[in-house]
């Protein structure tokens, strides 16, 4: 198979807008998205406190093989999230220290890896929110073939060029293009009644009352 490198499309956000997202967490965005958009539980940060806001650079390796995860690096830019779909392999780790210090002096800001990482020691220190769905010693092969820049899936969510990538210690979460408008100012109102709940909580009400549940007697 042969490497496939399509030309990033340059329908870029404004770093204004990926700076309001930062202020999203991913379980608003997915609530807001009616549940849907989060990736598989395994896909997490290697550290506690670990975030990722940025619009995707997509690539598709085979498994065991990350010379395509090289020559996307070098088709980043300033604030890109690289998605990699790695077929869920865990036991190849396609993604390292080398690749890391390659990353941040491209000016990517996440990497997401559903598949296998090591050098987790060095990761956790990059400054990069680094994901993945495991961590082993065994490295790499190189020259299989993929694709970057293309339609992907990433921890069983579909993930296009440019979509918005949004991770914390949650998980990670992905808006398509379409999805956008209105999104922010719903998510901004989300997060204003979790925190009148928070207020009327202490003051004495129940999640129940605060939900709308039925009495328990008219459950299930």
């Amino acid at each position: 198979m042969a490497l496939i490198i399509n030309e990033a499309t340059t329908e870029r956000l404004p770093e204004a807008t990926i700076a309001a997202w930062r202020r999203i967490p991913p379980s608003i965005i997915s609530d807001e998205l009616n549940r849907t958009g989060a990736m598989a539980a395994a896909i997490k940060p290697l550290a506690p406190g670990m975030t990722c806001v940025g619009q995707a650079l997509t690539v598709q390796c085979m498994v065991g093989d990350n010379a395509p995860l090289h020559y996307a690096v070098t088709k980043a830019w300033p604030g890109a999230v690289l998605v990699a779909d790695a077929r869920g392999h865990t036991d190849t780790a396609v993604w390292g220290g080398i690749l890391t210090h390659a990353a941040k002096h491209a000016g990517i800001v996440g990497v997401i890896i559903d598949g296998g990482v090591r050098d987790v020691a060095e990761l956790r220190e990059s400054g990069i929110g680094v994901f993945a769905r495991g961590a082993v010693p065994r490295g790499p092969h190189k020259g299989f073939g993929g694709e970057i820049n293309g339609p992907i899936q990433c921890g069983g969510v579909a993930v296009d060029p440019v979509d918005l990538v949004v991770g914390d210690d949650d998980g990670v979460v992905v808006v398509k293009a379409g999805q956008l408008p209105g999104l922010l100012e719903r998510c901004r109102k989300r997060l204003e009644k979790e925190e009148m709940f928070m207020h009327e909580l202490a003051a004495g009400k129940t999640t129940v009352e605060l939900t709308g549940l039925p009495p328990a007697e008219k459950i299930g």
